[in-house]
C-alpha cells in the first residue's frame, strides 16, 4: 500500500541527510575521520536516519571531484541505483535521487523513478539540476545548455505525460522529440514522485516555481534568510502554486560550543583540503548561481565545512535555536551535513530532536 510521502507528514520542520552518497559528504577536508561514503557506511546512515524518523535522504549527483590530495566527490555512488538499493533496506524515510537533466533520457528518468517509488512504496523523490560543472558534462561529450531550465520543463513534462497516459505519447519538443513512448510502471505517487530543485538563480528558481513541489537554497545570514523564501512564494503564487523551500546546513554539534569551535577550525581550516577548495570555489563563483556572489570571498571555511552551506556549530541547545529560527523565516526543512554521518548523527538526533519536539517543531 502507498505511504504518505514524509515531506508531506506534519512535523513543522522536516530534516534529512545530505550528500553521504560522495566521499568526503560537503566537507572538503583531510582529518583522518573524513567520510569515506563506502556502501556499508550509506546504509548505517540511511537505518540511523530512518530510526531516528527523519524525513528523507538526499544525495549529490558528481561524476568527477575536485581533485585536491583525496581527490574529494570523485568517489559517489549513482543516485538512483543507491536509492533503490535504500529503499530495501528501510521502512519510513523518504529516498532521493538527484538528476543531472541533460545527461539522462527522461524515459530512462522516468522507469528508473517508478522502480524506486515502487520498491519503497511511496517514498521516492527526486531532486531536478541541470548542472554547472564544464568538466563533468566534458566527460559525457555533453556541452552546458544555454537554457536548462527551458529543457528540465520538457524533460519532466514528458516523465509526467506518459506517467498518465494508457496510451503510447508523441512528443515534439524543442529539446525532445519522441515517438510512441510509453513507461510502465507509472509512479504510484501521482502525477509523480515529489520533486524539487536546488537553484539560487532566478532560472531556477521560476522552474522551480512553475514545476517542482520543493526548493532548496542557501542563505548567508538566518536574520535575512526570509528574502528567499518571500522570493519563492512570490514567483510560485504567480504560477497559482504553492512551493515549500528548504536549506542546507552543515553540522558540529558537541557538549560545549568550545568544543565544537575547535573542531571546526580544525577540519574546515587547519586540516582543510586547500587545493580542493580552491578547484570547488573557482568552478561554482564561474559556472553556478548557487550563492551570493561575495559569499566566495567572506566565507571560504564555509566551502570547506559544507560546499557553502550555513554552519550550524555548538551545542544542542544553540543549534536546536538556530533550526527554530530558520523554521521561523519559513523554511520548511533543513538538509545536513556531517564531517562522518555514523559516528556524528547518532548524538545530534538523541540530542537535538528532543528539543525540537518539545518546543513544536517535530512529533
Amino acid at each position: 500500500m502507498i505511504k504518505q510521502h514524509p515531506l508531506k507528514g506534519s512535523n513543522r520542520l522536516k530534516l534529512g541527510v545530505f550528500s553521504a552518497n560522495a566521499d568526503g559528504g560537503l566537507a572538503i577536508t583531510d582529518v583522518p575521520e573524513r567520510w569515506i561514503a563506502s556502501w556499508q557506511d550509506n546504509l548505517t546512515a540511511a537505518q540511523i536516519a530512518d530510526r531516528a524518523g527523519l524525513e528523507f535522504f538526499l544525495p549529490i549527483a558528481r561524476w568527477r571531484g575536485f581533485g585536491g590530495k583525496n581527490r574529494v566527490r570523485e568517489w559517489s555512488f549513482e543516485t538512483f541505483t543507491w536509492a533503490a538499493a535504500l529503499a530495501a533496506a528501510t521502512e519510513q524515510i523518504g529516498l532521493f535521487m538527484t538528476v543531472h537533466v541533460p545527461l539522462l533520457h527522461p524515459l530512462y528518468a522516468a522507469k528508473s523513478l517508478a522502480t524506486v517509488d515502487h520498491v519503497s512504496q511511496g517514498r521516492a523523490g527526486l531532486n531536478i539540476v541541470c548542472g554547472w560543472n564544464p568538466k563533468e558534462f566534458g566527460m559525457f561529450g555533453v556541452p552546458l545548455v544555454e537554457k536548462g531550465y527551458d529543457q528540465a520543463a520538457e524533460w519532466l513534462d514528458i516523465v509526467e505525460r506518459v506517467y498518465a497516459s494508457d496510451e503510447p505519447v508523441d512528443f515534439n519538443g524543442s529539446y525532445y522529440k519522441l515517438q510512441g513512448a510509453v513507461s510502465r510502471p507509472a509512479s504510484l505517487q501521482t502525477p509523480r514522485p515529489v520533486t524539487m530543485n536546488a537553484a539560487f538563480g532566478g532560472p531556477g528558481r521560476d522552474f522551480a516555481a512553475g514545476h517542482c513541489d520543493y526548493l532548496f537554497t542557501t542563505f548567508t545570514e538566518i536574520s535575512d534568510a526570509g528574502k528567499h523564501v518571500a522570493d519563492i512564494g512570490e514567483r510560485s503564487a504567480k504560477q497559482g502554486r504553492e512551493v515549500g523551500v528548504y536549506t542546507v546546513c552543515h553540522v558540529v554539534c558537541r557538549e560545549t560550543q568550545t568544543e565544537a569551535e575547535d573542531y571546526y577550525t580544525r577540519y574546515a581550516v587547519t586540516m582543510a583540503d586547500h587545493a580542493a577548495v580552491d578547484d570547488h570555489m573557482a568552478g561554482k563563483k564561474e559556472f553556478s548561481q548557487s550563492h551570493d556572489r561575495d559569499a566566495y570571498d567572506r566565507y571560504r571555511q564555509r566551502f570547506a565545512g559544507g560546499a557553502g552551506s550555513y554552519p550550524l556549530i555548538g551545542t544542542p541547545d544553540k543549534i536546536a535555536a538556530e533550526m527554530i529560527a530558520i523554521a521561523e523565516q519559513g523554511y520548511a526543512g533543513i538538509a545536513l551535513s556531517f564531517v562522518n554521518y555514523t559516528q556524528e548523527l547518532p548524538y545530534f538526533c538523541d540530542r537535538v530532536l528532543p528539543i525540537l519536539k518539545n518546543a513544536g517543531y517535530r512529533g
